[in-house]
């Protein structure tokens, strides 16, 4: 049996819904919700309470590119460092873990969860 493509194998263990802001380059969200079966929700305007988790990157990514960077600037080596970066550094909303250790936790806990033990 063929494995379902990766987009919805990691969202059904990773993603149930996005919390959008009300950007333009976000035109597309019906699309994504098709694609991937993500449930997409918009903040209200001025809102960044709602949007807590990406305030909180956008203030880690503005350490290395400052409001208003030009990204083209820097080829995609640099921005996966990054991201390597941001990946790996501990945050208080995850118990002082990184986001990789987070993410590598659930998904072991996903695994095991659908294998069957003899214990």
């Amino acid at each position: 049996m063929r494995s379902p493509p990766r987009s919805r194998r990691y969202r059904r263990i990773c993603i149930e819904t996005l919390t959008w802001d009300r950007g333009k380059e976000l035109a597309a969200h019906a699309q994504l919700s098709v694609d991937t079966g993500v449930q997409v929700y918009f903040a209200d305007p001025h809102s960044p309470w709602q949007r807590g988790t990406n305030e909180n990157t956008n203030g880690l990514l503005r350490q290395y590119f400052p409001k208003r960077t030009d990204l083209s600037r820097w080829d995609a080596e640099e921005i996966d460092a990054v991201a390597m970066a941001l990946n790996h550094r501990p945050r208080k909303t995850m118990n002082w873990k990184t986001p990789v250790e987070t993410l590598n936790e659930h998904l072991i806990s996903v695994q095991s969860a659908g294998v069957a033990t003899t214990h």
